[in-house]
């Protein structure tokens, strides 16, 4: 198969972002949690330090100060740098994670759209391994059945109206009915 030609009804990714809102506040929220644990991780640290002492050689000098203010600089700049580190590949992970989340559901709006304006022919179209997959699998099976039994009714119906015996009126009736199904409902 040549590698360049894709399979005409494969649904593949085509933007980074699906749902740019949803996307960006599910990112944020992680973030924010990320740079909450390392100001926690600071205050904790200099907290338990807070009372005692260390010492320390400067410019030749024994010094002897506090321990928390001696690491302080330290402590935020190591936090500072891996809370950055950690929040690209945070960032990295959350997007990946939305987007196997916001993409199903874009297409699920997409796809009930098209089925609520009454074409019963379309079809819950998710990726293998997607979220929302079984659900897809199921809604589609309501699709069918609907569709079975809308044309069932729409072949009784022409049927009735081909029937000899009855009244003109009721004929007309009948004949009414089924355009209203060929308007409503694409089977």
């Amino acid at each position: 198969m040549n590698p360049s030609k894709k399979k005409p009804n494969s649904i593949q990714r085509r933007q980074l972002y699906i749902n740019r809102g949803f996307q960006t506040r599910f990112i944020l929220k992680f973030c924010l949690i990320l740079l909450l644990g390392g100001a926690i991780s600071i205050g904790l640290t200099l907290y338990n330090t807070q009372e005692t002492l260390t010492s320390s050689f400067s410019n030749s000098k024994l010094v002897i100060q506090n321990t928390s203010l001696a690491i302080m600089p330290s402590v935020i700049y190591t936090t500072l740098i891996s809370t950055l580190v950690i929040g690209l590949i945070v960032i990295m992970a959350t997007l990946l994670a939305s987007h196997k989340i916001a993409g199903p559901m874009f297409r699920f709006e997409q796809d009930i759209d098209k089925i609520s304006t009454g074409d019963l022919k379309s079809r819950i179209d998710i990726r293998t391994g997607d979220q929302f997959q079984a659900i897809a699998v199921s809604l589609n099976k309501m699709i069918d059945s609907l569709n079975y039994k809308v044309s069932d009714m729409k072949r009784d119906a022409d049927a009735l109206a081909r029937n000899e015996d009855l009244p003109e009126s009721c004929r007309r009736e009948i004949v009414l009915f089924n355009e209203k199904i060929n308007t409503h409902f694409k089977l």
